[in-house]
């Protein structure tokens, strides 16, 4: 059970701001990002308790954090939230359709690591830049955050991010006072009609099926055969893409196998006995309830910070992410210029014919890797 409940309090607090903040990014409203925050919370609980009571493995389900980064880095003032939704949904379709279809599961997971990486790296470069700028703007606010999360990411690198948080929290309070606590509403639930743009769908829905499916449920997997269990992959992508879809329709993004949490979990500091850690994802999923009830004071708060000190604190978030993206982008020395050319390319945030730079990128880098092998092959 405490193992659930760490698990629960540190993936909620370490990625909140960042889930909040991408989604007004895409054009949602306080409110509409408060429901996202709020819907995703209530999926991943739901699944999360159904899959522990069924199954009796510790498979554990959080919401997409590099799902969140991409969002984050398509922000557009042309797009609306319904599109977004909309591409959203045609995530949830598609991880669902992994689950039915084990091909198609096989063939996105068989992109090539040195891209798909690359591409999460150039997503998230621009947001871990955020730590830096905030200490060079504010630095009397954001300095004490960087401290915080540095010394502990030594000491407890379980907690640096959460008690970053609560640091930035603090400078919030300096910043802007406590007002910003008498305006959180209540959570609720906000349904957001979807419509379809298929310029949204290859600039959001498409790069965020690739990170989660990539970044996260590939992961997720892993942690589960480490720890000795079998993860059944139709049970977790479908499960995963109905929860999404279900929290997409009140303005959630993402859900999908846990990694770090899930390492917590079913790990052996989880319990000694392997047939009892299903305990702490049951605990995990029942406490992510009252964790969704605290979203409207979650979307007050990042609606009151300076939007510098937000990003700074999903800037640190991800900052194991990106390590791990761009060493796993340059590990084959044979791939190393398409994986910098799609670095470069999604880093860039260019936007050409409406159609962000996430996708051109995954498009620059396949191209190169295929004219670049076709060479070595014909010179062979």
């Amino acid at each position: 059970m405490s193992a659930g409940f760490v698990a629960a309090i540190s993936g909620f607090a370490s990625s909140f701001a960042l889930v909040i903040a991408g989604l007004i990014a895409v054009g949602a409203s306080p409110a509409e990002a408060s429901s996202g925050l709020f819907a995703v919370c209530l999926a991943i609980a739901i699944v999360n308790i159904v899959a522990a009571l069924w199954l009796r493995i510790p498979l554990a389900f959080a919401w997409s954090t590099p799902g969140a980064a991409v969002l984050l880095a398509t922000a557009s003032e042309g797009i609306r939230f319904s599109d977004a939704v909309g591409a959203f949904l045609v995530c949830a379709v598609l991880i669902v359709l992994c689950g039915l279809w084990p091909a198609l599961g096989r063939a996105i997971t068989s992109i090539p690591r040195p891209l798909a990486s690359a591409m999460l790296a150039g997503v998230l470069l621009p947001i871990c830049l955020a730590p830096i700028q905030a200490v060079a703007t504010l630095p009397l606010l954001a300095a004490p955050i960087v401290i915080v999360w540095l010394v502990l990411y030594r000491l407890a690198p379980r907690w640096a991010v959460p008690a970053a948080m609560v640091v930035a929290i603090v400078s919030i309070v300096i910043a802007a006072g406590t007002d910003w606590v008498t305006t959180a509403s209540v959570s609720q639930l906000v349904f957001v009609a979807p419509t379809f743009d298929p310029f949204i769908v290859l600039s959001v829905g498409l790069p965020l099926f690739v990170v989660t499916m990539a970044g996260q449920n590939v992961p997720g997997f892993v942690v589960m055969s480490t720890n000795g269990y079998v993860a059944p992959p139709r049970f977790a992508l479908v499960a995963s893409g109905i929860g999404s879809g279900a929290a997409n329709l009140f303005g959630g993004h993402a859900m999908n196998l846990g990694a770090i949490t899930a390492a917590i979990m079913a790990g052996p500091e989880s319990h000694p006995d392997r047939d009892k850690r299903w305990v702490a994802t049951l605990t995990n999923g029942i406490l992510y309830i009252p964790l969704g009830l605290g979203a409207g004071l979650a979307g007050a708060l990042v609606a009151a910070a300076p939007s510098i000190l937000i990003t700074a604190v999903a800037g640190l978030a991800v900052m194991g992410a990106l390590i791990s993206s761009v060493v796993n982008a340059l590990e084959d020395p044979r791939h190393r210029l398409a994986a910098i050319l799609t670095f470069l390319v999604v880093a860039s945030g260019v936007v050409v014919g409406g159609i962000g730079s996430a996708f051109w990128g995954l498009l620059v880098g396949g191209v190169v890797m295929a004219w670049l092998g076709w060479t070595r092959r014909s010179a062979g």
